[in-house]
């Protein structure tokens, strides 16, 4: 199976590891403007949502080409010509969350995801089509918590990554995970969840804004 990748080192690395237990091959593809001349089986954009306007080297795609999009920060109706939405699927490719054994994925109920079942990954976790997808919405609302604390003065941060560890049995705590997936990330999907949902729930600590400029 032939399989090109689109995206940032450290996630196209993730990425890699996943396929080389399924014994697949990946092609880092560097210059995006010549992805239609490849004879690719499935092509992974895994900053999509961070580079939008790639969907104009799509829209020519063959039909029979799977296409797996980041889509975290945007959704995925806004952006995705109908004449692409039988073989496109949205993925949560955030660093640290494509090396594991499950895949959190949206399509439409038409596309197939058979081409991805002997890839590596052992299960598949469909979630609805949203601003944040599913486990980035929870775990970047607890890193949004987290500073709340720590602006406060509750606790500092190791006893809070501590106690996360601990208490839930994450394999990160808060600010371990800020770190793993990019306080730019954390910032920017919160602040597309505040966008999309103008729900109070979702608004920025000053703290984490504060890093996310400082970065």
């Amino acid at each position: 199976m032939n399989i090109a990748a689109i995206g940032e080192p450290q996630r196209i690395e993730e990425l890699k590891i996943v396929l080389s237990l399924g014994q697949s091959n990946v092609q880092v593809i560097e210059n995006t403007n010549n992805i239609l001349e490849g004879n690719f089986d499935i092509i992974f954009d895994l900053n999509f949502d961070e580079n939008t306007d790639r969907i104009d080297l799509y829209r020519n795609l063959n039909k029979n080409v799977l296409l797996c999009l980041s889509v975290v920060k945007i959704q995925m109706e806004n952006i995705l010509p109908n004449t692409l939405w039988e073989q496109t699927i949205g993925i949560n490719a955030l660093p640290t969350f494509l090396n594991r054994n499950s895949l959190e994925y949206c399509c439409t109920e038409n596309v197939s995801i058979e081409k991805l079942q002997n890839l590596g990954w052992q299960f598949f976790h469909k979630v609805n089509s949203r601003v944040g997808m599913l486990t980035p919405r929870v775990i970047c609302m607890i890193i949004n918590e987290a500073y709340f604390t720590l602006q406060e003065g509750t606790a500092n941060r190791e006893d809070i990554d501590k106690g996360m560890k601990l208490g839930t049995a994450y394999p990160f705590g808060p600010f371990e995970w800020c770190e793993k997936i990019g306080i730019k990330n954390v910032y920017e999907i919160l602040s597309a969840l505040s966008n999309d949902t103008a729900d109070d729930r979702y608004k920025i600590c000053s703290l984490l804004k504060t890093e996310y400029l400082k970065a």
